[in-house]
This record gives C-alpha cells, sequence and structure tokens, in this order.
C-alpha cells in the first residue's frame, strides 16, 4: 500500500481498512473480485471491528465486578424459576419501553448473576449500562450532595439506558441516603430501566429505608412496570463448594 493511501486512511481515521488493505486486495485478485466486492469486504470489517470496539467499551464502563452470561447461568439448580421469561428479559426489551426487572431471593440463589447477564445483553444491544451494588450508590449520592454535584451526577444518570442496582437489603441506610436513592429511582421512573436484586421481600423494605411513607412511593415507581422473578431456594454458591469439596475428596 503506498504511503499517500496510507496517510489518508489514517486522517480518515480507518484503521482497520488500513490495517486490512493489502491483504484484501490480494484475495480479491486472487478471487477475481469486483471493485465493489472488495470495497464492501473492506468496509465491513472496519464495521465490525468498531461494534466490537463499542461493546468492550460499553462494558467496561458499565462497571460489572464480574462478568456473567446467561449462558453459564445453572437453570436447573433453579427449577422454579421462569427460564421463558428469563430468555425474553434477555432480549432487552424492557430496556427500550423503560420497565424494571426486580429479582428477589435469598443469598446465593444467582440473583447477581442474571442481574449482570442482562446488563451485558444491554451492552450487545448497543443500550448504555451501569452496575452499582446499593451502599456504594448510597455513598456516591451522599458524597455528590456534599460535593455540590448532585445535578451534574443527575444527568449523567439521565444518560444511562440501564443501572444494575445490586444487593438491596444487605445494609440499611441513613435517613439521608435513603432519601437520595429514593430521589435517583424517581429520576428514572419512566426515563430509564433498572434491574435490581434483593434478599429482601417488599414487606421488609422499611427496615433497609427507615420510612414507611417513602419506602411505599419507591416501591410504587419501581413496581409500576416491573417484571419480577423470585429466586428462593438453595444457595447456588454453597451447592458448588459442596460439590467441589465431594471431587476432591472423590
Amino acid at each position: 500500500m503506498n504511503q499517500a493511501l496510507h496517510d489518508a486512511l489514517k486522517r480518515l481515521k480507518l484503521p482497520t481498512i488500513r490495517r486490512m488493505y493489502s491483504e484484501v486486495a490480494r484475495e480479491a485478485a486472487e478471487q477475481n473480485q469486483t471493485f465493489e466486492e472488495f470495497l464492501l469486504e473492506l468496509v465491513e470489517l472496519e464495521l465490525r471491528q468498531r461494534d466490537e470496539n463499542q461493546l468492550r467499551q460499553r462494558l467496561r464502563q458499565a462497571g460489572f465486578p464480574v462478568m456473567k452470561t446467561l449462558e453459564a447461568f445453572d437453570f436447573s439448580a433453579m427449577p422454579a424459576l421462569n427460564k421463558p421469561k428469563v430468555l425474553m428479559l434477555a432480549k432487552c426489551d424492557f430496556v427500550t419501553q423503560h420497565d424494571n426487572v426486580i429479582l428477589l431471593g435469598n443469598s446465593g440463589t444467582g440473583k447477581t448473576h442474571l442481574a449482570t447477564a442482562f446488563g451485558a445483553a444491554a451492552c450487545r444491544k448497543g443500550h448504555k449500562v451501569r452496575f452499582w451494588t446499593a451502599a456504594a450508590l448510597v455513598q456516591e449520592l451522599l458524597a455528590a450532595q456534599h460535593e455540590h454535584r448532585l445535578a451534574k451526577l443527575e444527568k449523567a444518570w439521565l444518560r444511562t439506558d440501564l443501572v444494575v442496582l445490586d444487593d438491596v437489603g444487605y445494609t440499611p441506610f441513613s435517613s439521608t441516603g435513603a432519601e437520595l436513592l429514593f430521589q435517583f429511582v424517581a429520576a428514572l421512573y419512566e426515563r430509564g430501566s433498572l434491574v435490581v436484586t434483593s434478599n429482601l421481600e417488599f414487606s421488609e423494605w422499611t427496615r433497609v429505608f427507615g420510612d414507611e411513607r417513602l419506602t411505599a412511593a419507591l416501591l410504587d415507581r419501581l413496581t409500576h412496570r416491573a417484571h419480577i422473578l423470585p429466586m428462593n431456594g438453595e444457595s447456588y454458591r454453597f451447592r458448588e463448594s459442596l460439590r467441589r469439596q465431594q471431587e476432591e475428596t472423590a
């Protein structure tokens, strides 16, 4: 490839075409491809690489602590779970419709796994996703309030299509923290989507938020357009640990 073409592709920010041009041109000549076929192959290579780069960026910006996929989820360990509905939700229509998904169940049943898998699927669909534990989000909101940047933070989260809010219920919030989290959920109401995991039934959420009226108002917004997945059962993590021990002693 001559230097002028190399420089022009660099200026046009077409790195994949610049890298692959010579190889594709040689193959096109060997296969007697038309100019249009040759050009189409180069453009498709560039587009595929851009799509892959953008997906990696969305996954990185989502901040998943550990990547989980739906393919790796063991549905046989949770027979009461509505698998067809889970597979339907993984298509992420709920994100475009600004609906929520709530996963309720005891510890170790795969709630975070599914929530992360939904978030990763949304990234693959081109959505902007952000993962938070409830405790970490409340701390971020408290810090933003102290530093007078709540308005800026609200604009940022309204640009996010899906927020995964993990572990609601493990840590009680202060009254200020509970109010800020309510504001967060209220701001997203019908403008974004939430995937929420909790080890508590809704009737127990007052223990976390402290105020009955605030809890009722939050649940009203959260559940208005929500898909609720009960996930009670034996701990998946405990079962995996037991299986590994049995394998080691076999």
